[in-house]
């Protein structure tokens, strides 16, 4: 089958944040997926010209992990197999899925340069999901638990409908992250089919919603055919113009509006997001939601987000250091910041600043609402993805 790729590649190059700590579970942050320990049997398949096409007819999903060749490298082995434990990892947990049949594999740059160009695999150190003749580019850490999360969001449909309050309360809860919704008449309707087809290009990173009953809608003031757009942490959306739509319009306006005025770091999409900057540059904050000092720092980031919503050259990075345990100690030294309070400051990847970016942080009375600081980093700043000095898990672990 003829597939169809989906998002730009992203390389992991010698980066790898997902870090193995004990023999006991792994858990990537205290909301993350809880991963068991690895049983020992191999579930990854190591793809070859012979094979490839005879284990990929197996699986609804394939997952394929597009590696460099290591030989004669032992550092470079050492890492090939942690990241092949990932892939076991994730492999485990799905292994036990009623619905789907999910496969992971193996593709050596230089042993395999035949099937990588078969299968369309040009970025190394990238991993490719094959779902539905669509090729979906991860853009995330290479860590079980994220990827996991990930492929559960790849099986999901594009669309979400919503059919009651407690569905319409979570939509509204889902506040970081770009999101639609439209109002159909059913799902036959011609207008909701173009809509889903729209969906399935920015599956899963664009979330789609929709409603087919009329009380919903009137809640989310819709109207028939009508879809509104919601930026991350802003309080209102804005509705599409020029409705009803066929599929092409609503790409081409979600391709126009895809760069948040405020975005989260998340692990399953921080390469994508910190290589996205403007002129170089990234206005990067710091602050715990869990933590009052944190969260009313954050809603001071979301009134300066909103109020500076119509300029194209600012986009602000927010992370949230609980979701990065082990990246805490890197940020600190790296930036020579504390973390234990919030902290907002202009990062340069290339180490050049001149002037900060333009935009408003009066209020009313003339105040400051936020004190935009250099964070001076020692060196060029790539995104941190590896957190140094740690121990890896023990060797008993690594797949055989």
């Amino acid at each position: 089958a003829a597939f169809t790729s989906r998002r730009g590649v992203r390389s992991w190059g010698w980066v790898f944040l997902g870090v193995f700590l004990s023999l006991g579970a792994l858990s990537w942050g205290e909301k993350g997926l809880e991963i068991p320990e690895y049983d020992g049997k191999d579930r990854v398949h190591t793809l070859t010209a012979k094979n490839y096409k005879s284990i990929m007819k197996k699986y609804d999903v394939m997952v394929i992990y597009y590696h460099k060749n290591v030989a004669g490298n032992r550092s470079a082995m050492k890492q090939l197999q942690i990241e092949e434990l990932a892939l076991e990892l994730a492999a485990q947990v799905l292994d036990d899925l009623d619905d789907e049949d999910i496969g992971f594999g193996l593709v050596d740059e230089k042993k395999d340069s035949a099937v990588a160009k078969k299968l369309g695999l040009d970025e190394v150190e990238s991993i490719y999901i094959f779902a539905d003749n669509e090729i979906i580019e991860y853009d995330g850490e290479l860590a079980a638990d994220t990827l996991v999360e990930f492929i559960y969001d790849v099986i999901e449909d594009p669309v979400e409908i919503i059919d009651n309050e407690r569905e319409l309360k979570g939509f509204y809860n889902m506040d970081e992250v770009i999101k639609l919704v439209g109002y159909f008449k059913n799902e036959k309707s011609l207008h909701f089919i173009e809509y889903d087809d729209a969906a399935e290009e920015f599956h899963p990173f664009v979330k789609f919603f929709a409603t087919f009953d009329a009380k919903i809608a009137r809640r989310l003031k819709l109207k028939m055919n009508e879809v509104d757009f919601y930026e991350p942490f802003m309080e209102e959306p804005v509705t599409i113009p020029g409705k009803p739509y066929i599929e092409s319009e609503l790409v081409e306006y979600i391709e126009q509006h895809d760069r948040p005025t405020l975005r989260k770091l998340e692990p399953h999409s921080m390469y994508e997001i910190w290589e996205d900057d403007i002129d170089g540059e990234h206005i990067v904050a710091f602050a715990e939601e869990d933590d009052p000092d944190g969260f009313e720092f954050l809603e001071i980031l979301k009134e300066v987000a909103r109020e500076n919503n119509d300029n194209p050259n600012l986009s602000i990075i927010w992370i949230d250091p609980d979701d990065f345990p082990l990246l805490v100690p890197y940020w600190e030294k790296t930036f020579r910041i504390d973390l234990s309070s919030p902290q907002i400051g202009v990062v340069d990847v290339e180490d050049n600043i001149e002037e900060y970016p333009s935009f408003n942080t009066e209020q009313e009375d003339g105040s400051e609402l936020l004190d935009i600081v250099t964070f001076p980093p020692s060196e060029s700043t790539p995104l941190p993805l590896t957190a140094p000095g740690l121990p890896l898990f023990p060797s008993s672990m690594l797949p055989s």
